[in-house]
C-alpha cells in the first residue's frame, strides 16, 4: 500500500503535547504494516527489524537512517546486529507515540526499499 506519510515533515513536538489514542495508531497503522507496536518501558514504541546479507549493509543503512532522524529532528533507536537492524520509534517528550513516529517509520521504509536495490534481502 503506498503512503502518504512519506511526504509529511515532523512537527515540533512539546512535552505535554496529546498522545495518538488506540484508534488513530489503528487509522496510521496500515501505512506501515510491516511495523508493530510493542510496550518498552511501559510506553508504546513503534518497532521493526529489517534483514541485511550482512553487517556492512546493515551498518549503512543504520547510518541512512540516522541522517534522516538528524535531517527532521526526531531520533530513534537504533540497533545494529549482524545482518539485522532494528529501528524504535516514539516521542520522547510525550513517552508516547505521535504522527511524527508513523512519519518517520514510513521513510525508513523508503530508505529500506532504496537499501534492499543494493543488496539481496534475507527474510
Amino acid at each position: 500500500m503506498k503512503t502518504t506519510l512519506t511526504g509529511e515533515r515532523c512537527v515540533a513536538c512539546r512535552k505535554g503535547a496529546p498522545r495518538l489514542t488506540d484508534a488513530e495508531i489503528a487509522g496510521l497503522r496500515h501505512e506501515v504494516p510491516e511495523w508493530e507496536v510493542v510496550q518498552r518501558e511501559g510506553m508504546p514504541v513503534l518497532e521493526r527489524a529489517f534483514p541485511f546479507p550482512d553487517f556492512a549493509k546493515a551498518l549503512h543503512f543504520g547510518q541512512r537512517v540516522g541522517e534522516l532522524a538528524e535531517a527532521e529532528g526526531h531520533h530513534p533507536a537504533i540497533l545494529t546486529e549482524w545482518g539485522k537492524v532494528t529501528v524504535s520509534w516514539w516521542t520522547h517528550k510525550i513517552h508516547g507515540l505521535h504522527r511524527n513516529d508513523f512519519i518517520m517509520a514510513a521513510k525508513t521504509d523508503a530508505i529500506y526499499k532504496t537499501e534492499a536495490h543494493h543488496s539481496v534481502r534475507k527474510e
